[in-house]
């Protein structure tokens, strides 16, 4: 059976000489851009591949795109493609802990229509301290066959989504920490608040205390009290640059919650124009 939201370190690691199965490493820190290729270099799992925020998961900035805008989907199916993905097999990606970084990977390949994709709970800080196999060189893998198949249905552009979210038609959930999202402090864009209308969801939420996802029965609990009715399919997700963002709407996949959508710019693209309102402080929940 294919996995296609979360998987155990069991699970992954009882596969490993599995050619079916292909690993992805998607280590980063937004503040040292080349830490997840050196930590990478220094241990990984065995035949996994490195795969670079920027470089990979993410197009080059320009005025008005946000931070991680999307990269050339033509170029990242090549790269798949070169990495051995051909439509079949189980790819599975981690990176140091939370899923933070690996959700992008996850949503990107599953935005190309793959549907076996699956990110690997705890990551690789669980995986090390539980002493399980690691190495440091990675044997070539076979280039993949496959035809992308681009969704079109699981993005909103902000002149829908200011539109819907005003109306009451969306609910757009902001996947960052509440000091941000309320406008307290801002250490990384040139403005401070959050979309006005937008719920806070900090994605760490997603997450108990050792880090590992939640059970799918509590994440449903807790998404269904925010929906209050909704269907999933009018949900928005957002963040910072539209990364961790996808870490919740992982998570509602995970509670069988299907269908909501990403807003690819999230707050760092809001706020290149200035005709966007911003909001601070808490929003209260419609009943």
């Amino acid at each position: 059976m294919p996995y296609s939201t979360v998987i155990d370190r069991d699970a992954v690691e009882a596969r490993l000489n599995d050619a079916d199965w292909l690993l992805f490493d998607c280590r980063f820190e937004l503040a040292d851009p080349e830490a997840g290729r050196r930590t990478y270099s220094e241990g990984h799992l065995p035949g996994a591949v490195h795969v670079h925020l920027d470089e990979d998961l993410a197009g080059p900035r320009g005025p008005g795109t946000g931070r991680h805008p999307l990269p050339s989907l033509g170029e990242f199916a090549d790269k798949l493609r070169r990495w051995g993905v051909d439509g079949k097999r189980q790819l599975v990606a981690y990176d140091s802990g939370p899923g933070a970084m690996a959700v992008r990977f996850w949503w990107l390949a599953r935005h190309l229509g793959l549907t076996s994709v699956a990110v690997m709970s705890g990551g690789y800080g669980a995986w090390e301290r539980e002493g399980r196999p690691i190495q440091r060189e990675t044997p070539p893998s076979p280039p993949g066959r496959f035809t992308p198949v681009t969704r079109k249905d699981d993005v909103m552009d902000v002149d829908t989504l200011r539109r819907r979210v005003k109306s009451g038609e969306a609910l757009l959930l902001d996947a960052r920490d509440a000091a941000r999202y309320r406008g307290e402090h801002e250490p990384i864009d040139s403005k401070a608040g959050h979309v006005p209308g937008a719920l806070n969801r900090p994605f760490v939420t997603n997450l108990d205390e050792s880090g590992e996802f939640r059970a799918p029965e509590e994440l449903r609990g807790e998404f269904d009290e925010l929906l209050a009715g909704r269907d999933p399919v009018d949900v928005v997700h957002m963040c910072g640059s539209g990364v961790t963002a996808c870490h919740n709407l992982l998570a509602m996949e995970h509670a069988g919650l299907p269908g909501s959508k990403l807003y690819v710019g999230s707050w760092s693209h809001w706020i290149t124009d200035p005709s966007r309102p911003v909001a601070t402080g808490e929003e209260q929940k419609s009943e």
